[in-house]
């Protein structure tokens, strides 16, 4: 099915190329990891970086997506694990969370370390 000009595709079919983008950055399995911990809440960006010992250059490309270095199609928001929400008062703050979908992925790839 098309969205627009963009693809949908079902959960079931993002598992694999999920559980690629995270095994291929620990930048992204580490935000997604922190993001669980203090979910249901989000937060910006700098504090993110700051708990997940990596730069805010770094951290928005791994969540949006940056050129060659974190592609587009692997981001997080793409793959449908984090959303940006607004915050607050302070429109002007980007904040991000861990969807309902991602705290799934997140829960299963803990699940699975544990076992082996």
């Amino acid at each position: 099915m098309l969205d627009g000009e963009k693809a949908v595709i079902s959960p079931e079919m993002l598992k694999p190329l999920i559980i690629r983008s995270l095994r291929r950055s620990n930048v992204r399995k580490k935000i997604a990891d922190y993001l669980f911990e203090i979910s249901p809440s989000g937060s910006y960006t700098s504090e993110i970086a700051y708990n997940v010992k990596t730069t805010p250059t770094k951290l928005i490309g791994a969540i949006r997506g940056m050129n060659s270095r974190y592609s587009d199609y692997d981001s997080l928001m793409s793959l449908n694990l984090v959303e940006q929400i607004e915050g607050g008062k302070h429109r002007d703050i980007k904040l991000y969370r861990l969807t309902d979908f991602g705290k799934e992925i997140v829960e299963g790839l803990r699940d699975n370390r544990k076992r082996f």
